[in-house]
């Protein structure tokens, strides 16, 4: 969770037509013709969405986060540079944050939960997201955040070697809604994906008032370590790079990388926003979460020897 710390136009211009007089020898100007006088079959734009007013409250909450993401970045937070000489790390390092990240969990039974060790978790099947928008969201910011999300779907596919994609039909939805439609628009449609409900959507769907988006994922066959679907809510009153940095961690944090750590760094997984976007390091946890040396269900005691050899790995090669 992370919290406080085009379409193309075409356009048919007019030829204006002068014709020579000679008797007067004069240039009269002929009335513009606008061709073609009627549109082709196949050109008509797609429908614009309606997009309903926002209420003073929603209006309020735009502002007051498009101040905190212009204090951050004055502060030097929200980097977008993945880390460099000034965030090192090591091999046990990485290992530690993986354990802290991949084994722990924020919330557990929708209450701050610390210090217990679970079992990893991930995906088995290949993870299709969708997007779904409040109808207070207008078309371009659908438009961007449609592509930040497909973007991003990619990066984290090459990344895990699992497929991920923005494809039908979605088992992991991520919601663009504001203060004014959140409720409703979760409700009517989170429900959708198998063994999601109007009652277990609420930790995601109620977003305390401090928190930009967060994520919540879900398990509903035999292995109870094995997501099956996942919701993803993103504020969207929150400015273009809050947004963005809600994607990066949300979508990660719902492949398995559950957790938050104040040691994790360079990393989008520590509460201090200092990173914006995933890291080189945050890359390493992912592409260790889904190696086939470690697997769904397996305890931080049996997958520690593992977690130090792939952490080698990813900052040495292999051994």
């Amino acid at each position: 969770m992370r919290a406080q710390a085009t379409s193309t136009a075409r356009v048919w211009g007019g030829l204006a037509v002068l014709a020579l007089v000679a008797a007067c020898e004069m240039f009269i100007p002929i009335e513009p013709v606008l061709t073609p006088r009627v549109r082709p079959a196949g050109l008509v734009p797609p429908p614009v969405p309606r997009v309903q007013p926002t209420s003073e409250k929603s209006a309020a909450l735009r502002s007051y986060l498009t101040q905190v993401q212009s204090s951050q970045l004055t502060a030097g937070l929200l980097r977008q540079d993945g880390g460099g000489p000034d965030t090192p790390f090591t091999s046990d390092m990485l290992a530690r944050n993986f354990e802290q990240i991949v084994f722990f969990n924020e919330y557990a039974g929708g209450e701050l939960r610390a210090g217990v060790p679970g079992e990893l978790r991930r995906w088995s099947e290949p993870v299709r997201m969708g997007v779904a928008f409040g109808p207070s969201v207008p078309p371009s910011q659908r438009t961007r955040d449609t592509a930040d999300v497909r973007n991003y779907a990619r990066r984290l596919a090459r990344v895990t070697g699992h497929p991920v994609s923005v494809s039908d039909p979605p088992n992991f939805l991520i919601f663009f809604v504001s203060e004014d439609d959140r409720a409703d628009t979760i409700n009517k449609i989170a429900p959708r994906l198998p063994g999601v409900n109007i009652s277990n959507v609420t930790a995601v769907r109620d977003l305390p008032t401090d928190a930009y988006c967060a994520v919540a994922a879900y398990a509903s066959g035999s292995n109870r370590s094995t997501y099956t679907a996942a919701v993803a809510v993103i504020r969207a009153e929150n400015p273009d790079l809050l947004r963005l940095s809600c994607i990066h961690e949300e979508l990660a944090q719902g492949l398995g990388l559950a957790n938050d750590s104040p040691g994790a760094r360079p990393s989008i997984f520590n509460d201090d926003d200092e990173f914006a976007l995933l890291t080189d390091h945050d890359e390493a946890l992912l592409a260790m979460l889904y190696d086939n040396r470690l697997a769904p269900g397996v305890s931080l005691a049996d997958a520690a020897p593992v977690v130090r050899i792939l952490a080698r790995e990813a900052l040495n090669g292999p051994l």
